[in-house]
């Protein structure tokens, strides 16, 4: 059994309450900030963690921290990403959902550490039900004293709000979401400036994911140092994974970093096999915007040793024959799963959410839908599936944020991987199954 730090105590009844969850040690971090460290020190502790950023992009949260700007009399701002808008990923509604306090003593113990007297809570539209379990847990936090006006009879002050957004899946992108946040439309801003210099209505902000917020507790109590020894080399303590698709055990589980996947995927200690006793096809290891590996590729890397839950076992071997663990978005697809269906449904949505700023994205998103379409409706050609590579790579490395690279990673890995699987749609049209039945599960009219 790995150790967890952050969902240990999600079944315990009423630990969504205040009161239940000071009674196992909840705020504790926050007592010990506040009494016996200094901003500085606690920022220290995150650095020597090793922690990185569990929303995605994996960037050393502590180092982050630093470059915080401190201009005299202007305020700084701490954000929290919690537009959890990944398909495949679900693990930061799960943590807010159970242990709603989790989140808000990150966010104490994190404000104090950067010296922000006024934080957010963005949170994804959709999660609606979710935002009112927080509020309700802030409120409890407020009347406590844990919030508000020198808390814990300190010179320390903190005000938290949360703030729903309209559904977007761009406003995951911290530029958008501060652009949404301030009451514009949530497109991503050109960067220089970073937000650590001009964020939040133009001041000092740092914008960090839910998870990574919740795991500033256990460092704080623990140490940083301690925290380090967790996991492996530079991917550091535990992460939570959403493991869904054809498995038997769906659900969210936190694990230790070095976790081989292979035992993950097969223990019954997490996902438990794949259903029904088919055979694995493929996985999505980080949320649908990561490159898919075949089996042979996830199990293994190309050199013959067996792919860990790492940031660095995942990708080794570039997205050649690696990929990455971004958000934590495990999908497992068995031996019956179309490839090319699956690939179609994912590049719908990141079609249907790009903002259309940049003409790479905005046009080339719609021109591999159609074309993905046109492959699943029997009328492709073989000139099709390599217009397809063409597209996908004058859309990556060409837009003001990553949703392009989003796009077009999952359209190269499939065709790298399984291009054999789009050809033979295009030879053999009669052999895609059920194509009725997928149109109307998708709200597609049949050409």
């Amino acid at each position: 059994m790995g150790k967890k730090l952050l969902i240990h105590n999600d079944r315990v009844p009423g630990i969504h309450t205040l009161d239940v969850y000071r009674a196992h040690g909840g705020y504790a971090s926050v007592e010990k900030a506040l009494k016996s460290m200094t901003p500085d020190q606690v920022t220290e502790e995150v650095k020597k963690s090793g922690l990185r950023g569990r929303g995605g992009a994996g960037f050393p949260t502590g180092m982050k921290w630093s470059f915080l700007a401190k201009p005299e009399g202007v305020p700084r701002y701490l954000v929290c990403n919690a537009d959890e808008s990944e398909p495949g990923t679900f693990k930061d509604r799960y943590l807010m959902e159970k242990i709603p306090h989790a989140l808000i003593e990150g966010m104490i113990t994190s404000s104090y550490a950067l010296g922000a007297n006024q934080s957010y809570i963005y949170i994804r539209g959709e999660y609606f039900y979710v935002a009112r379990i927080l509020e309700t847990a802030i409120a409890e936090a407020y009347a406590a004293g844990w919030l508000g006006k020198n808390i814990l009879g300190t010179n320390y002050s903190l005000e938290l709000s949360v703030q729903v957004g309209g559904g977007a899946y761009i406003c995951g992108e911290e530029t958008a979401l501060l652009e949404s946040l301030e009451g514009k439309r949530g497109n991503p801003r050109i960067k220089p400036p970073f937000p650590a210099v001009a964020g939040l209505w133009g001041c000092p902000t740092v914008v960090n994911n839910v998870e990574t917020i919740a795991a500033v507790c256990p460092i704080v109590m623990m140490g940083g140092e301690e925290y380090a020894k967790i996991g492996v080399g530079k991917s550091t303590g535990t992460k939570l994974i959403s493991a869904s698709g054809h498995i038997n055990k769906p659900g969210v589980y936190e694990i230790e970093l070095g976790l081989p996947v292979e035992e993950f995927i097969y223990s019954e200690e997490y996902c438990g096999g794949i259903r029904n006793g088919k055979k694995m096809k493929a996985v999505v290891a980080g949320g649908s915007s990561v490159p898919i590996l075949p089996t042979e590729l996830i199990l293994k890397t190309a050199k013959g040793e067996p792919r860990l839950m790492t940031y660095e076992s995942l990708a080794d071997g570039g997205f050649q024959t690696g990929t990455m663990l971004g958000s934590g978005g495990f999908i497992v697809m068995d031996e019956d799963t179309s490839i090319v269906k699956n690939l179609f449904t994912f590049t719908r949505f990141y079609h249907h959410e790009s903002c259309g700023q940049c003409s790479p994205c905005r046009e080339g998103t719609g021109w591999m839908e159609k074309i993905l379409k046109k492959i699943l409706d029997g009328k492709g050609t073989l000139a099709d599936v390599d217009l397809l590579w063409d597209i996908q790579s004058k859309i990556e490395g060409k837009t003001i944020c990553p949703l392009g690279e989003a796009a077009a990673w999952p359209v190269a890995a499939a065709l790298r991987h399984f291009k054999h699987e789009f050809e033979a749609y295009v030879k053999n049209p009669s052999s895609i199954k059920d194509v009725k039945h997928y149109y109307r599960l998708n709200n597609l009219v049949e050409a």
